[in-house]
């Protein structure tokens, strides 16, 4: 398979859900971080639904062994589908069941231990096989503009180059240590190649204003660079760190996507995220915004 085919043909979503949230903690003590609701769709569905618009058919989910409510939600429901059909109750039958769209199909792999994000994604390898993937961590909710999610703008430059991309957005340099900070020619709009990437650098250190964030598209060869770096802080092994060997390798590119991202693992970035997506609810966004601007 040549890679000009590969690019046009990525079909495999990877979705590391396995992490235990302890930023949410108690509210995550028993339900997954992922589930966690921005108005009325959990945060994984927010995920999966940009997956599939963007073309992929197959989601693989790196789960653990307290995350069986991710499963589930994406199962059907006998019982609830049964009631609501003797309730003649259409409309909210419909949302329940189109929860996964038909020619949608679920991996689910378990990681064994909490090693990282580098190591979720190399649990995921015999899903993938040799196929070029995307990576979508539900943690970052992501709202594209013009009718293009993230992920999808990224599909298209990647049937361009053939090479592996991350989503990058220009951040404040006080806030390095959170990110993985790519290193672009000074020339660098919106995509372009990366000379270098480094995991959380003090702002000292960090070679330019962009932090990787929760949106790749990898080659399969990224599975050799995970399976050769070595642990980190922690313990863990770090996707960023097999990158930054990838570069050896061949070009990796950056995309500074249009559109605006939540970060949904703060507290903060969460609430945000459900005021904005409030405001646009066909169902509540009248009053809603009513609401606010009398609290306000």
């Amino acid at each position: 398979m040549s890679d000009k085919k590969s690019a046009l043909t990525i079909k495999k979503a990877v979705f590391p859900v396995a992490g235990i949230g302890t930023r949410f903690l108690p509210a995550t003590k028993a339900n997954p971080k992922e589930m966690m609701p921005v108005v009325d769709k959990p945060l994984i569905q927010y995920a999966v639904e940009e997956a599939i618009k963007a073309g992929i058919t197959e989601l693989i989910f790196v789960t653990s062994s307290s995350k069986r409510a991710i499963e589930d939600h994406f199962d059907s429901n006998f019982e609830l589908e049964s009631k609501l059909k003797a309730q003649d109750r259409k409309e909210l039958l419909e949302i329940v069941q189109s929860i996964l769209p038909s020619g949608i199909s679920c991996v689910y792999i378990r990681q064994p231990e909490a090693l990282g994000l580098g190591h979720a994604i190399l649990c995921a390898k015999p899903a993938v096989g040799n196929d070029p993937f995307a990576v979508l961590l539900a943690d970052d909710l992501i709202d594209g503009q013009n009718g293009a999610s993230c992920l999808t703008q990224m599909i298209t430059q990647f049937q361009a180059v053939n090479d592996s991309i991350v989503a990058v957005e220009k951040i404040n340099l006080k806030d390095s240590s959170k990110y993985g900070i790519v290193g672009v020619e000074k020339s660098f709009s919106h995509f372009g190649k990366i000379n270098q990437i480094v995991e959380k650098p003090k702002p000292s250190a960090a070679p330019s204003h962009f932090g990787v964030v929760g949106r790749y598209l990898l080659t399969a060869d990224i599975f050799t660079q995970l399976e050769c770096v070595k642990p980190g802080a922690n313990g863990e092994i770090q996707l960023t760190d097999a990158i930054a060997a990838l570069l050896n390798k061949r070009s990796v590119y950056a995309l500074a996507f249009s559109g605006k991202r939540y970060d949904c693992g703060t507290k903060l970035g969460y609430l945000q995220a459900i005021v904005a997506h409030g405001l646009k609810h066909p169902e509540v966004a009248k009053d809603f915004k009513q609401y606010l601007e009398n609290i306000v």
